[in-house]
């Protein structure tokens, strides 16, 4: 299996770090299992480097491993079998014995040590203000609980801020990269698997081994062994307190009630009471506030609506959540039918109107049109929902896509229907040029193909 797929970006910028004259303190954070320790301990193979993982346990004991470890990398006798109690002695060791070459240090699961000590973040701007800045080094701080990371040493009130040199925040890997991990599979198939894992490449991994999605989503998530039978439980409960009220309003999410009020209606809360979770979520990247892509003003929108970002957990919240009581009691194979009646038409067919979206701006890269938009979305009212509307907000051109995750082709009566949708949007009516593109996973009718070969406006794709 290949590694470091689409982490190119983030490797130079890491590099430039490191080779920068003085010192440097980068952030590396993101949700959990989306690749960030793998990526600090590969960028300082061969490098004059320490990394230390730090844990949920008291400071003390955080500190004596830091001792320890500074010890042993720079071999110092007298360090390991002292006494110290102060963090600023063990970097001004690790500075003393540390080699002409520029010095890298990881901190990985760093906000552990501020939540058993809050003051940490202002121990480590003294030590950083009075010792690190000025010593050639590289501090690479990273941190897999969001909400933390960001209190601790991203935000105007952290006692970190304004001392860090960058800050990477490592998101899953697209679609258009899931070719380089299954390299032998079709299209179609990388678009089961990319709906199911998500871009998580920790994920990606363990369904790399097998034959089908079916397999894959049988032995990594139905079985009650793997770690994916109970992630969502995993990666909320060190960032929320209430992990039974997020999963209720993520689980009312993925059945489909996507209205402010329909959200709450179903939980049977004022909608004010929902706006801290709605906002923790987004927070964390979870859930999106979607509004009309036309939307002059999408903060003050009355159209918003939630949707789950993450595939993997708008999957589980669909199939595994509502049936976990049938895998319980050992009818895995009830849930497993569910999943193969469903799964294309409640899940893949919804995740292929993200892979179309995001394959737009590859196709514009490609001077598919003669201009260029710059924004793309899903647009809708209350009688018509089009799947993709992309425009130029300074010019009038605007392109009307629809995308069909059918196992038939794509015939010339959607094209129609398409073009009779598009009358709905109002965006410059009278005077803008039309576009249409047709995503169609199996293809397209032979009508249908040869009407694009006779029109310049309408462009067809898998």
């Amino acid at each position: 299996m290949k590694h470091f797929i689409d982490r190119e970006e983030e490797w130079k910028f890491l590099e430039d770090e490191y080779r920068r004259e003085g010192s440097s303190l980068v952030v590396l954070y993101g949700r959990r299992r989306v690749g960030k320790t793998e990526l600090a301990t590969e960028f300082i193979k061969q490098k004059n480097a320490l990394y230390f993982l730090a844990t949920e346990e008291r400071e003390l004991q955080n500190r004596n491993a830091f001792q320890h470890a500074v010890a042993e990398f720079c071999d110092h006798e007298l360090l390991k079998n002292s006494r110290v109690d102060n963090w600023e002695i063990l970097f001004k060791t690790l500075l003393a014995e540390a080699k002409s070459e520029k010095l890298i240090v990881v901190i990985d699961e760093f906000q552990y040590l501020g939540k058993s000590n809050p003051s940490f973040p202002s121990i480590l701007q003294k030590i950083w203000d009075t010792s690190l800045k000025d010593a050639n080094m590289m501090l690479i701080l990273c941190g897999s609980l969001i909400s933390m990371m960001e209190s601790q040493a991203l935000s105007y009130d952290s006692p970190l801020y304004g001392r860090r040199t960058g800050q990477i925040r490592l998101k899953q890997i697209p679609f258009s990269k899931y070719h380089e991990f299954f390299p032998e599979k079709k299209r179609r198939e990388l678009i089961e698997y990319y709906a199911v894992t998500g871009g998580v490449p920790k994920y990606i991994e363990l369904f790399y081994a097998e034959k089908d999605i079916y397999s894959a989503i049988d032995k990594n998530v139905l079985s009650r062994q793997s770690f994916l039978y109970d992630e969502p439980n995993f990666l909320l409960q060190h960032e929320v307190s209430e992990v039974g009220s997020y999963f209720s309003v993520i689980k009312t999410i993925a059945a489909g009630h996507h209205k402010l009020s329909k959200i709450a209606g179903n939980l049977e809360l004022k909608q004010t009471g929902l706006t801290k979770y709605l906002k923790t979520l987004m927070d964390l990247d979870i859930v999106e506030r979607e509004v009309p892509v036309t939307e002059e003003n999408p903060e003050r929108s009355k159209k918003g609506l939630y949707r789950l970002k993450d595939n993997f957990l708008l999957f589980w919240f669909k199939f595994i959540y509502p049936n976990l009581r049938y895998i319980e009691s050992g009818q895995k194979e009830l849930v497993m039918k569910k999943i193969r009646t469903n799964l294309v038409d409640g899940h893949i067919s919804y995740i292929y109107e993200s892979i179309c979206a995001e394959k737009m701006w590859q196709l514009s890269a490609e001077k598919k049109w003669k201009f260029t938009f710059d924004k793309v979305g899903r647009w809708w009212n209350n009688d018509t929902e089009i799947d993709i509307v992309a425009y130029d907000r300074e010019g009038a051109d605007i392109i009307f896509g629809e995308c069909k995750y059918w196992s038939n082709k794509v015939g010339i009566n959607v094209l129609e229907e398409l073009e009779n949708k598009a009358k709905a949007v109002e965006w410059k009516k009278d005077k803008r040029k039309e576009y249409y593109i047709l995503f169609g996973v199996n293809g397209f009718t032979d009508d249908l193909l040869k009407e694009a070969e006779n029109r310049d406006d309408v462009v067809l794709s898998n």
